[in-house]
């Protein structure tokens, strides 16, 4: 859980700190630039591992990070508020740089924490996939209990009469503002509970890496670190998910006697094979990660408030919801991937189109307008997380190296999906949010 929750919990927390700070709504630019720019840390994992494999310590790599995730989401919590003068203008400095650090602690979890599972048997890959889909689940959940962002429109016309005894006032067009509602905690409290969940996180690799029960596992899972047993088809899930690998891993001891772990390719799945998985691999993060979070809010506000709030929810059951599927039903079948890629495309396609519509997309004055987004948003992140998963299991069976690169994949097509949007959302302003009390749309 503590692989994305740092960054996600800054993502749903944006409505109640744009307001107190100089960059405004201009963060969530910033907050992607600076998500782009940690990408230094797995691109240096990913290198190290290709021009010096065995030389870097991946278990002081995840200590390092986590407590880094402590330590800044807990700074956060005190110095979020405060600016500088950069350029004769003041600037949230300690807030854009505690950021970084934070996106550099999740950027650099993939090409970490998805490795170190190699050391656990194949079936504990799906349970990590849930714990990551609920590093977004369990900050949403804390952000709706805190009520972020939660809008109500105040007739402003009848205040302004109201205070100055005007009574004339009556014939004058009604104007609507929007005015958000007190949270129920400040967001203070909301970081020093990522901090916290971030102490969890510590907590839990501490248990993992020294606990006894843990190394009894690895010592019973020492067939599948040290050679393969056993036959079995390819595709077949009760083979792929329960029976040893085929091939040598890694070793249950660190040291320098730990052989190689640079190349992959030779296992279940031939190099086409590969290809078409790390390219559904980076398509599928580009969606998921950056491409529909950016215009989330121009497709589901139109509907509502209470609509937005539902379709960002519910799309956050539906991560760790797909990881749960996929842990009893690990369907492995390549057409099968490629069929929910393209339905979940189609998905998101339609989100994208009524994004590309707002302020009055279709159906916007009828329930069903709202039925219909909320159900895109859940079917395109249920489909699409349970590919990532699928992928992942089929990536362990090709050894460590694979993994490494899975992780730097989800991060280079996060990276341009990112990247394609900045312009079109940020610099040219090609989606309208309109004003949610104010905006009025022809009857369709």
């Amino acid at each position: 859980m503590g692989s994305w929750v740092s960054i996600n919990g800054m993502w749903v927390e944006l409505p109640l700190i744009v307001n107190a700070i100089p960059e405004g709504w201009y963060l969530p630019s910033y907050l992607t630039v600076l998500i782009q720019m940690a990408n230094i840390g797995p691109l240096f994992v990913t290198l190290m591992h290709r021009f010096r494999p065995g030389a870097l310590n991946e278990k002081a790599v995840i200590y390092t990070i986590v407590a880094v995730g402590v330590l800044a989401s807990f700074l956060l919590a005190f110095f979020w508020k405060d600016t500088l003068e950069v350029g004769g203008s003041l600037h949230s400095v300690p807030l854009l740089i505690l950021t970084f650090f934070l996106s550099t602690v999740d950027c650099t979890s993939s090409v970490t924490f998805l490795p170190f599972m190699m050391r656990l048997k194949p079936q504990y890959l799906t349970t990590y996939f849930i714990g990551e889909g609920l590093s977004g689940l369990v900050p949403a959940l804390a952000a709706l209990i805190q009520g972020v962002g939660v809008v109500h429109c105040r007739n402003l016309t009848r205040t302004l009469n109201e205070t100055l005894g005007n009574s004339t006032g009556g014939d004058a067009p009604d104007r609507l503002q929007a005015v958000y509602q007190p949270a129920n905690f400040s967001a203070q409290v909301f970081f020093i509970f990522l901090s916290v969940m971030m102490v969890v996180c510590l907590v839990a690799f501490l248990l993992l890496d020294y606990h006894p029960a843990v190394e009894r596992e690895r010592q019973k899972n020492s067939r599948y670190l040290n050679g393969g047993i056993g036959g079995g088809e390819k595709g077949d899930p009760a083979f792929s998910l329960h029976q040893p690998e085929q091939k040598p891993m890694i070793s249950p001891l660190d040291g320098p006697q730990e052989a190689p772990r640079s190349s992959f390719g030779t296992g279940t799945y031939s190099v086409p094979e590969l290809l078409f998985v790390f390219t559904v691999l980076a398509w599928v993060n580009a969606l998921t990660n950056a491409v529909l979070p950016s215009v989330q809010s121009y497709s589901c506000l139109p509907y509502g408030n209470r609509a937005y709030h539902l379709a960002a929810t519910m799309a956050a059951v539906a991560n760790p919801t797909a990881c749960f599927i996929a842990m009893f039903v690990p369907i492995r079948s390549l057409v099968l991937m490629g069929f929910l890629t393209v339905t979940g495309t189609g998905m998101g396609a339609y989100i994208m189109a009524m994004a590309v519509l707002s302020p009055c997309p279709l159906l916007v004055h009828e329930s069903a307008g709202t039925v219909l987004m909320v159900g895109a948003w859940v079917l395109f992140v249920l489909m699409l997380s349970y590919v990532k998963v699928i992928i992942g299991v089929i990536l362990r069976d090709e050894g460590h190296s694979a993994l490494v690169w899975c992780g730097a994949v989800v991060q280079l097509g996060s990276m341009i999906g990112a990247l394609s949007m900045f312009p079109l959302v940020s610099v040219y302003n090609f989606f309208t949010s309109g004003d949610p009390c104010n905006t009025k749309c022809p009857l369709q």
